[in-house]
């Protein structure tokens, strides 16, 4: 696409194929942009394709669609009204071209004019590292999904919204963690380079992001690049999308020690049931305000309440192996593990009423107070209560 000259038909690409491309692309903008360049969308024509970008100097995100391109080139136009812009357009075929410093699309009837934003001002994106190895889409959004939602949110502490990937050859293992409750999910995958160990900070947000939009593919290729303290990337490929970041700086807790190997009891119960209590009970607490279940062999009982004004209780059934124990946690971060679990029925396993208990899926051969090496762990901090 050149810059100069009369406007042509310089690309002709599907609609939903292109709004769809742009939409992606889009997500990767950022929401104030340090300098005007980084507000567009860079679109870089090919025979036979189209490739969209963009990038923050801290996240790229790259498309590739097929497209018939009669002039190949690159141009650079607002990325958020493009894809208003594409999202709005008929179901017919889309024309793309390039006059001076406008940009004409056509699309049925309709066609709209829109200016360019200079190319020299547009930073060079990030080259894709080195493949390091690739799992399944779904199994790989899964993972993410399992983790991420114990993940802070506290800018000012930059490691705990991070997600730790941990690579080998044996086994792709992902950790987040506030302080107040780590998920770790272990997963195989197929690494590509023979001792692979490595490991890697990845913001939580992005990478939900990722994992969310690549879900649907046959597979996710990861590629990593440590490089000097503070210039490693990160990136991931699937399906002709292609997401780099910067990696974050600093050291993870060394979360394995904090995993229970014993319980002294172990309850199960069926999930559904005891998210949909927790969630009842939990409408009469205030902010903050803990829930307390006290587990007996044979029931769950669900206490909160609100000071003097209100209270909620609920019973529900469930199982338990060893001594009774009363215990109190945060329930919106109970309900948070236990639903990412996706199993029906939960293994909670405890070692004291003031200790953290470790939240697992419950197998058909579980048995024994052992904490098991299970895919998915969430540990949750209880929360003091006064009696």
């Amino acid at each position: 696409m050149s810059t100069k000259g009369r406007c042509a038909v310089k690309i002709r690409v599907e609609r939903d194929v292109l709004a769809e491309a742009v939409a992606w692309a889009a997500r990767s903008l950022p929401h104030r942009p340090p300098m005007p360049a980084l507000a567009g969308l860079l679109l870089v024509g090919e025979p036979g394709r189209v490739e969209i970008s963009a990038f923050d100097f801290e996240v790229s995100g790259r498309v590739e669609v097929a497209a018939d391109v009669v002039d190949p080139g690159r141009v650079l136009v607002s990325g958020r009204l493009l894809a208003d812009i594409t999202r709005s357009l008929p179901a017919k075929p889309v024309d793309l071209g390039v006059e001076g410093t406008k940009v004409t699309l056509s699309c049925g009837s309709a066609r709209f004019v829109l200016a360019t934003l200079p190319l020299d001002e547009y930073p060079t994106l990030p080259v894709m590292p080195t493949s390091s190895g690739s799992v399944a889409g779904e199994v790989f959004a899964a993972a993410v999904g399992q983790v991420v939602v114990a993940a802070g949110r506290d800018d000012t502490l930059p490691v705990m919204t991070a997600v730790r990937l941990e690579f080998t050859e044996d086994l792709l293992t992902m950790a987040a963690t506030d302080r107040y409750r780590l998920a770790v999910r272990e997963l195989s995958w197929n690494p590509e380079q023979a001792g692979l160990e490595a490991a890697a900070l990845v913001p939580a947000r992005t990478l939900a992001e990722v994992a969310k939009s690549l879900a649907t593919t046959e597979k996710v290729t990861v590629a990593l690049s440590l490089g000097t303290a503070g210039d490693g990337i990160i990136g991931f490929e699937g399906a002709g999308r292609r997401t780099t970041t910067r990696l974050l700086d600093g050291e993870f807790p060394k979360y394995r020690s904090l995993l229970p190997t014993e319980a002294s009891s172990v309850a199960r119960v069926d999930t559904q049931v005891l998210v949909e209590a927790v969630r009842r009970v939990a409408l009469v607490a205030e902010r903050n305000t803990p829930a307390r279940l006290t587990f007996t062999d044979g029931e769950v009982r669900i206490e909160a309440r609100s000071g003097d004004d209100a209270a909620g209780t609920e019973s529900v059934p469930g199982s338990l192996e060893g001594d009774d124990i009363e215990i109190a946690f945060n329930p919106g971060y109970l309900v948070d593990g236990l639903t990412a679990l996706a199993s029906p029925v939960s293994r909670l396993a405890f070692t004291a009423s003031g200790k953290p208990a470790l939240i697992s899926a419950a197998g058909a051969d579980d048995h024994g107070s052992t904490i098991g090496d299970g895919q998915y762990q969430y540990l949750l901090m209880p929360v003091r209560v006064s009696v």
